[in-house]
């Protein structure tokens, strides 16, 4: 059955997810150029302020949306409750807060820690690195008890080939750099898996609910790595001629429609997780990772290899079983099994084992 509204719609949601993560990676990648605001922590401690602000505006619009229902019947919920669904935050308890906590640690250090080792490894290295999450996550899912098919996990493979074939190039590393790169991508599964538990697991978290109660603690330990790393020691050098709003506006509206664009992408990725699988979402970064490197070639006119060409062919076609693999699954698994009926006896009507009665044995 055809979902019944945007908030039910996985394919939607994926395509959304997928606009937003390669406007935000063009929108921080020409903020760095424009206005040189190299500072990835600060700006982390920017979008995860505006994911906190937009999470506290999304349940207030629900609230007035609410009592204005309440005061005429007729009255339709308003857009953003119309996209999202009904959201009521949840309390939680001692364990949720641990778990909310454990998660923005994994968060943020997925950002810190994928920063620090692109010091140390060319971005082409990073790029095939991470190819390998889709893997890592299925590994972490069978640890986790998780039933994986092997169709599924033979349908990953090509992917994994394709993205490294598409990223190759400049391959060089360092000893501390692959610690830290075999880290991040550690991390970066974890926090797909982590999100995929909160969100349809015992707590079953709305999305924006547990970006309400993960975006404030992820905030202040982002302004805490941009504290220790000095990046808010230079941003207070630079203040009065370079990046004071009053002398140059330019900066602050990068840097915070950068944060608002992520407030968007969170909203879509949690959605997209939340009705699909953490597979899926690795899936579909892969092939954001393939389109990104179009579009890249498109806009700064960067040369493809033949190698990188046919791995973006072979992402494509990987991607695509992958596609198909999952929804014949989840149809076989929405599909009701059919009752074999066995006679006991002859024609007498007996039930069977099932506690069908044979006579419905016809009607199957």
């Amino acid at each position: 059955m055809a979902p019944s509204s945007v908030k039910d719609n996985p394919v939607l949601w994926l395509v959304i997810w997928t606009v937003n993560n390669i406007g935000v990676t063009l929108l921080n990648k020409s903020a760095f150029k424009l206005v040189d605001f190299r500072y990835p922590y600060f700006l982390s401690f920017v979008h995860m302020l505006c994911n906190s602000l937009g999470a506290e505006l999304v349940f207030r619009s629900i609230a007035l949306d609410n009592i204005r229902m309440k005061a005429d019947v007729n009255a339709t919920p308003g857009l953003i409750q119309h996209s999202l669904g009904k959201i009521a935050r949840k309390e939680l308890d001692r364990r949720g807060q641990n778990l909310i906590l454990a998660f923005s640690v994994i968060f943020s250090l997925n950002i810190a820690i994928g920063n620090v080792s692109l010091r140390y490894v060319s971005v082409n290295f990073n790029q095939v690195m991470r190819s390998l999450v889709p893997a890592i996550t299925i590994v972490m899912g069978l640890m986790m008890g998780k039933k994986i098919s092997t169709n599924r996990q033979i349908s990953v493979i090509p992917v994994v080939i394709g993205v490294a074939m598409a990223c190759f190039g400049d391959m060089s590393y360092t000893p501390l750099g692959f610690f830290y790169t075999v880290c991040c991508i550690m991390l970066a599964a974890l926090k797909v898996v982590a999100s995929g538990e909160l969100l349809t697991g015992s707590m079953k978290l709305h999305p924006v609910d547990l970006l309400g109660h993960m975006a404030p603690l992820a905030l202040v330990q982002c302004l805490f790595l941009a504290v220790v790393t000095g990046e808010v020691a230079q941003i207070m050098r630079r203040w009065d001629k370079e990046l004071n709003p009053l002398v140059n506006s330019m900066p602050a509206i990068v840097v915070f429609a950068s944060g608002l664009s992520s407030f968007s992408l969170n909203i879509s990725s949690l959605m997209a997780n939340k009705l699909t699988s953490p597979l899926t979402l690795c899936i579909a970064a892969n092939v954001k990772q393939v389109v990104m490197i179009a579009v890249s070639t498109v806009m700064f006119n960067t040369e493809i290899s033949p190698l990188n060409g046919a791995g973006i062919i072979v992402v494509l076609i990987g991607s695509a079983r992958y596609s198909y693999v999952s929804v014949v699954e989840k149809i076989a698994s929405q599909t009701p099994p059919v009752v074999e009926v066995a006679e006991k006896g002859e024609g007498n009507g007996a039930d069977t084992e099932s506690g069908a009665p044979a006579a419905n044995k016809d009607a199957r």
